[in-house]
């Protein structure tokens, strides 16, 4: 799928697991200034505590919605997206990235590919992010993929309280306590309701911010034992730092981490994927990757590709067989179809387009109007045939006659879809896709079709005839004779 204009884009922030709502507003803060100056900018909507990877303090995602069309001066949201990328280099902590919406709501958070990381030998979590950042780094080397990024919370520092129970229980702490009171202080407690002005409001016990900001000050919470006592919590927990994951991720029961990327320019989504499938098999054995959202419809849609191009000429070649009574004349006419193929190929490689959905859609086209050029040559090659004329000059015959009807008619469509070709505004990848194709492929179906098809209908009619298959010129006889 083609990646469509749609008017806004997404950045979205993923700061160390350590950082505070204050750091991640300042750097959100340095886009909000960028678009500010940007003159095709209408407006943000930004979102903290709150990512596609993940929710947290280290996590934001903005929105930014463009002007119409009619105001941005020519300006794109992929050439946005690619100013905003430079001025957030700036802030050298975390991960933040600009993203282009996908192309299909609800089928991805963003465009270009998204995939998972499986441990399937069950490694280990540490296994796995070190098998994350080699695919990683062999990415970053390949010329088909830019912007392959961890989609995920990164780990982040954790306190692990290892609780004394046969301290706690021999000084009347019973375990439910202990956990009761760091809820309580360090989240909150609901302890009942109170009238206030007429409204019941509710009192909720937390401790003050500056009471629960460092690990002493949670050692020094007090536990009331079974006998009425204080007992400091310090004397039953013990404290110690370490790194933790912040996600778990399984995928299909596998423990797994999620990647995303872009398709380098010029370079379709399908041959991102191969070349990530390609890198994935350097990983050590144990690992593989499975494809999700677009990315897993696009694999599963892919291979139908070819089977619906040829169910197409062959539809074609059905209707022209029963139309003729004979397989000769349709075969004829359906061998120039590879020839505007050709161009629609040639078209779309010399701009640098991807080989996306559109231009598949493009192609069937193609196959309908390289026929109508070939039958245009065969129709009357083959009265000609009929009235007692020779192969070879029953078909220069027929080409010099239609040579003005098909130049006439082609270039009227050709010219028709230059607009297409050009388009710029909204649709215009969609529009370029489908016009490129069409106009390559008119461009050389109709040029080699006039010198082509006539020697298809020699060889195709010669073989016929030579098989005995009820050529054109023994049925005239026979309806002569049977006159």
């Amino acid at each position: 799928m083609p990646e469509e204009d749609q008017g806004y884009y997404m950045t979205a922030f993923q700061l160390p697991a350590d950082a505070t709502a204050e750091r991640t507003r300042e750097a959100v803060q340095v886009l909000e200034r960028h678009t500010a100056t940007r003159p095709s900018t209408k407006g943000n909507e930004a979102i903290l505590g709150f990512g596609f990877s993940g929710a947290g303090p280290n996590a934001a995602i903005v929105f930014t919605v463009l002007k119409d069309w009619g105001e941005r001066g020519g300006a794109t949201v992929k050439d946005e997206v690619a100013r905003t990328m430079a001025a957030m280099s700036v802030i050298k902590e975390g991960i933040i990235m600009s993203l282009v919406p996908p192309a299909i709501d609800e089928l991805g958070n963003s465009s270009g590919f998204a995939m998972r990381l499986e441990d399937r030998a069950g490694r280990g979590h540490e296994a796995l992010v070190a098998a994350q950042y080699q695919l990683l780094g062999l990415a970053g080397q390949s010329k088909k993929v830019v912007g392959v990024y961890p989609d995920g919370l990164p780990a982040g520092t954790s306190i692990h309280l290892s609780i004394d129970r046969q301290k706690a229980e021999a000084l009347g702490v019973p375990f439910n306590r202990i956990s009761d009171t760091l809820s309580a202080a360090m989240g909150s407690a609901y302890v009942g309701d109170y009238p206030n002005a007429g409204r019941m409001q509710q009192v909720i016990v937390q401790a003050d911010a500056a009471y629960r900001m460092k690990l002493p000050d949670m050692m020094r919470l007090n536990l009331r034992n079974n006998a009425g006592s204080m007992v400091p919590l310090s004397e039953v927990v013990k404290a110690d730092w370490e790194q933790t994951p912040l996600q778990l991720v399984r995928y299909n029961g596998y423990p797994a981490l999620r990647l995303s990327g872009m398709a380098a320019p010029g370079v379709s989504s399908g041959d991102a994927m191969a070349e990530m499938e390609q890198l994935a098999k350097q990983l050590p054995p144990g690992f593989a990757i499975e494809w999700t959202g677009l990315s897993y419809q696009e694999q599963q849609s892919g291979a139908q590709a070819p089977m619906l191009l040829a169910l197409s000429m062959l539809a074609v070649f059905l209707v022209l067989a029963a139309m003729y009574d004979s397989f000769a004349v349709p075969l004829a006419v359906m061998l120039v179809v590879p020839l505007g193929l050709i161009g629609a190929v040639t078209a779309v490689s010399l701009r640098g387009m991807a080989n996306d959905v559109f231009f598949k859609v493009g192609l069937i086209t193609i196959i309908g109007l390289s026929a109508k050029n070939a039958i245009l040559i065969v129709e009357f090659a083959r009265h000609y045939r009929a009235s007692g004329m020779g192969l070879v000059e029953s078909a220069m015959a027929a080409a010099k006659v239609r040579l003005r009807p098909i130049v006439m008619t082609s270039l009227a469509f050709t010219l028709g879809v230059v607009p297409l070709m050009l388009s710029t505004g909204a649709s215009a990848e969609t529009q370029a896709a489908i016009g490129t194709g069409v106009f390559g492929g008119m461009i050389s179906g109709t040029v080699l079709a006039v010198f082509f098809v006539p020697v298809f209908f020699v060889v195709a009619m010669g073989i016929s005839e030579r098989l005995g298959f009820g050529g054109l010129r023994k049925k005239k006889k026979q309806e002569q004779a049977d006159a």
